[in-house]
Order: structure tokens, then C-alpha cells, then sequence
């Protein structure tokens, strides 16, 4: 389970529109970016959660993501299968 959730991660940040070319036109990333500006009076703020999303969608996850999800997502499915 822990390395579906790690391979997953990729994948779905780039359908929500977290791409390696920025983000998508008209994505939830999109959206995701157009609160945050609003919220913070103009800017993304960095290391905020839309531009932590966009560098993993852009750069991939570094290793101690990746331990980090593979270990949540182990947790998670001996929580939900015992």
C-alpha cells in the first residue's frame, strides 16, 4: 500500500493541475492558487500549501517525502484492514 501512495502522488498532483510547467489554466490547482493569492493580499505565500504542492508537482518528492507518505500510507492501511 505504502508505495502505491508514494507512486500515486505525482499523478494526482498533476490531474488537479500541479504540473512540471506550473499550473494548469482553469485547474483546481488554478483555483487552489487563486484563493491563496486573494487570501494573502496579491501573493502565494511560500511554503504555503499551494506553493509546496506546485514544487512537488514541478521537482517530484525528495526522499524524506517520499519515507514520510510511504510510512502514512502504510499507517493508514493497517487502520482501514487491520
Amino acid at each position: 500500500m505504502a508505495v502505491v501512495t508514494v507512486a500515486a502522488a505525482p499523478v494526482v498532483l498533476g490531474a488537479v493541475g500541479f504540473t512540471g510547467a506550473g499550473i494548469a489554466a482553469s485547474s483546481i490547482a488554478a483555483s487552489m492558487m487563486s484563493s491563496a493569492a486573494i487570501a494573502n493580499g496579491g501573493g502565494v505565500a511560500a511554503g504555503g500549501l499551494v506553493a509546496t504542492l506546485q514544487s512537488v508537482g514541478a521537482a517530484g518528492l525528495s526522499t524524506s517525502s517520499n519515507v514520510l507518505l510511504g510510512s502514512a500510507g502504510s499507517a493508514l492501511a493497517s487502520w482501514l484492514w487491520g
